[in-house]
Formats: C-alpha cells, sequence, structure tokens
C-alpha cells in the first residue's frame, strides 16, 4: 500500500530516533568502544537488522521511508528497487512493496559460480533503479553497489536509508561525486538529541558520545 500521508522531516526523524531507542538498537559505551569494520574505535553503534523483528516499528519506519523518497525523488522516479546485501534486502522488499515496483538484489561481490552475477531477481537496460539500504556511515559501499546496477544498463541516482550517521563532512559531496543523491529518516544527532530528552542514558556517556560525533577523528586518536 503506498502511503498517502507526509508528516514533517522533523517529526519524521524524532519518531525515527525514538523508535531505534525503544528497541535497543542504539548502544553508546564509552567505557568500552566498540570496533567497527573499518578497524576504528567508537562509542557508538547503531544494529538497524533489529527493526525487521518488531512489525510495528518496522512498518511505520517503512512507510515514513516511502514518502521520504516520494516527496524528495518523484512519485514516478523509480522502475525497480534494489536492496543491498544483505541488511537492505529486507527493508528494499518492504519499499518494492509499498511503491508497487519490481524488487532485486544487489551483492557485495560476485558469488564466483553459476551466473557469477551480482544482480539477483530481473534488472534490465535503462530502468531507474533506486538502492535501499538500512544505513549508510561514509557512503562507500553505496557507490559500490550502485556501479553494479549501472553494469546492467540501469540507472541509479538515489539511495534510501533508514540511517545516516552524518558526522563525516564529505558524504553527501563523495556521493555526489558519483551522482547519488541520499535520502535518509535520522541521523546520529537526532538519536543523541532524544536520547538527551529521554535520559536514556546516563549524562557523563551522552557527553563523551557528543565529543566523539564532533569529531571523530580527535576522539579516535585519543581513545585508540
Amino acid at each position: 500500500m503506498i502511503p498517502t500521508t507526509y508528516p514533517t522531516r522533523e517529526e519524521i526523524a524524532r519518531l525515527s530516533a525514538s523508535m531505534l531507542l525503544e528497541v535497543g538498537a542504539v548502544h553508546f559505551n564509552a567505557r568500552e568502544p566498540f570496533t567497527h569494520a573499518s578497524g576504528k574505535k567508537a562509542p557508538t553503534y547503531v544494529d538497524c537488522r533489529k527493526l525487521i523483528s518488531f512489525p510495528r516499528i518496522r512498518t511505520t519506519l517503512m512507510d515514513f521511508l516511502a514518502c521520504t523518497i516520494m516527496r524528495d525523488a518523484g512519485f514516478e522516479a523509480f522502475d525497480n528497487v534494489a536492496g543491498g546485501e544483505t541488511a537492505g534486502i529486507p527493508f528494499g522488499a518492504l519499499i518494492a512493496e509499498r511503491m508497487a515496483l519490481p524488487m532485486t538484489y544487489v551483492r557485495k561481490k560476485a558469488k564466483g559460480y553459476g551466473r557469477n552475477a551480482r544482480i539477483e531477481g530481473e534488472m534490465t537496460e535503462g530502468q531507474r533503479v533506486l538502492l535501499v539500504e538500512d544505513m549508510t556511515t561514509d557512503g562507500g559501499s553505496k557507490v559500490s553497489f550502485v556501479e553494479a546496477i549501472r553494469e546492467t544498463g540501469a540507472t541509479c541516482a538515489h539511495t534510501a536509508v533508514i540511517f545516516f550517521y552524518d558526522i563525516f563532512p564529505d558524504t553527501r559531496e563523495r556521493l555526489g561525486q558519483h551522482g547519488i543523491s541520499l535520502h535518509s529518516l535520522c541521523t546520529w544527532w537526532d538519536v543523541l538529541a532524544v536520547a538527551k530528552e529521554q535520559e536514556t542514558f546516563d549524562a557523563e556517556t551522552l557527553a563523551e558520545v557528543e565529543k566523539f560525533l564532533r569529531n571523530p577523528a580527535e576522539w579516535q586518536a585519543a581513545n585508540g
């Protein structure tokens, strides 16, 4: 079903952040920082995969994302929705259902046997494809997925995510250099604001998280 109501961006961001906190998808720990895929430490971690287990929250967030995509990119802007392996696949399917579009998914790399394909499902030359993922940090994986989509002869100028870090200043610029526009529901700044309002974490933890968000490189240098 295509959503027909459109909350303000600010309300979508506040509610999305609140839902992430409600289900425990947000983790703050300044004393024992998390190690991210890059190998760097951070006092923050978000697990958007957890959202698929909460039907009411999952449904609301997907309605919000479909509304955001159509408001920002257009109602007839796409012919195909591609989920990025692996976390983007369920969200891609849910968005495709809402927008009444075919669904495909993109592998991180070719599987090395059979057709050796990175695209699964039916994607054809000239189709306008929307890439859906759970989140983005610096945009690097989005570029790789989009390149694989474009190799089919389809176009891809938009990616939509639930969560955008928004702490690395060159992310949107990097995506823009590859002709990609980013659409998201909430950021670390929205989560931090709601966490402060709800007192989800203690004041010391929130202060350390804010210090990291304002200058990740400096915080990581000081904390290994």
